[in-house]
């Protein structure tokens, strides 16, 4: 496996674990805009989008953005809304 093979496997799951905290938020939890955000959000780590704003804007974003981005959003997940305050315990 070449190493942007992994790299591209590795942002598509980060991007579908963001992608998930979103619906859960949004389906269970007690802040619904905070899911969309994180669904829109989870968009950023697809390398097809990446490439889409690389080539319309010129612009690209840098990976370490993403991974401080993916930390603060698991940082939030983790620590803010229902789901982290124990009012569903069946999905942690």
């Amino acid at each position: 496996m070449s190493k942007k093979t992994l790299l591209n496997s590795i942002s598509w799951a980060v991007g579908f674990v963001i992608f998930i905290i979103g619906v859960l938020n949004i389906l269970r939890g007690n802040d619904p805009y905070l899911g969309i955000a994180f669904m829109l959000v989870s968009f950023l780590y697809v390398p097809t989008t990446n490439h889409f704003i690389k080539n319309k804007f010129g612009i690209s974003i840098h990976y370490l953005l993403k991974i401080i981005l993916a930390v603060f959003l698991l940082w939030i997940a983790l620590s803010v809304g229902a789901i982290a305050e124990g009012f569903y315990p069946e999905i942690i």
